[in-house]
């Protein structure tokens, strides 16, 4: 058990919300106003939570189970704890009456609040849970466009969440969003394409591997051959069109926002330079870009260049 389980497994809380610090994008800084903040971690937790019980990362000890009521002899079970966690998160939205109680999750009674505060909605909740109920069920992916139809459940509603909270959600900063949030998603499918295949799953669309003559067992391998760095650089290239489309939403807003979005269009962009750099082999790790590049790559969304 690592420290972080083990610290997860005493205080699931605090636990989840210190793998912040990992993700590819910023997900709190510290020049927010210190409600966003508390706003933006709270959702974080949320959004994050529900991955880890997609993707079976919960920290060993059935501390998560047991919050949520679900039976020690089911705590592996991730449909029946996706239900549980949707059905807390019910909680949070209809247990202002008391008649349900307050939500048993920690991270859910965190995010109570912040509901509360920016009248946020169920749907992009939901479409998290959806996704990864998803993710038990749909292991391959035929076309980019199905692809694109479940980062519309994965990635998108985070997008939708953050402008809702930094009360600066119109129509057109909804549609860049979308385009970076996905975009951002099909960046970590490439950089986790080996991890991913651990747990039987793989994001690369079937009909671009046959188009470039990839096999499952390609990406088995301890390192990419030709014909697998080919499809990468082509997905990573469908990416940074995708972050290059959403970046104008980062001059739509001013002030501190305006960071913090640049923040997520340079994590993406990073994450690509990171994976060329590593001529798009990414099945021995996920490529990762120093704190440098990151900062580099922020100045030009700040400029607004490409």
């Amino acid at each position: 058990m690592t420290v972080t389980d083990t610290a997860h497994a005493v205080h699931p809380e605090r636990g989840t919300l210190a793998k912040a610090a990992d993700e590819n994008f910023p997900v709190a800084p510290f020049f927010l106003p210190r409600d966003w903040r508390t706003d933006l971690m709270a959702v974080y937790g949320f959004a994050r939570l529900v991955d880890d019980i997609g993707d079976g990362d919960l920290a060993p000890g059935g501390a998560d189970a047991r919050l949520l009521g679900v039976p020690d002899e089911h705590a592996d079970d991730r449909l029946q704890m996706l239900d549980a966690f949707e059905e807390d998160l019910r909680r949070v939205f209809d247990g202002s009456d008391g008649s349900d109680g307050p939500p048993r999750h920690p991270l859910l009674r965190r995010l109570a609040p912040t509901v509360r505060r920016r009248s946020l909605t169920p749907a992009p909740f939901l479409g998290l849970i959806a996704a990864n109920r998803q993710d038990q069920l749909v292991a391959r992916y035929e076309t980019y466009d199905d692809l694109l139809a479940y980062c519309e459940l994965s990635a998108n509603p985070v997008g939708h969440l953050v402008l809702a909270v930094t009360g600066t959600a119109t129509p057109e900063r909804i549609r860049r969003s979308d385009a970076i949030c996905t975009a951002l998603q099909i960046v970590e499918h490439l950089q986790d394409v080996a991890e991913d295949l651990g747990r039987d799953r793989i994001y690369l669309p079937a009909e671009d591997m046959k188009r470039f003559h990839v096999q499952e067992t390609d990406l088995a391998a301890p390192t990419a051959n030709a014909s697998v760095r080919a499809l990468v650089a082509y997905e990573a290239g469908r990416a940074r069109d995708l972050l290059n489309e959403g970046a104008p939403l980062v001059g739509s807003v001013h002030g501190r926002l305006r960071l913090l979005l640049a923040g997520f269009v340079a994590g993406g962009r990073a994450a690509l330079r990171a994976i060329a750099a590593a001529d798009h082999d990414v099945l021995p790790g996920p490529p990762r870009s120093g704190k440098i590049q990151l900062l580099r790559e922020a100045g030009v969304a700040l400029r607004g260049e490409g």
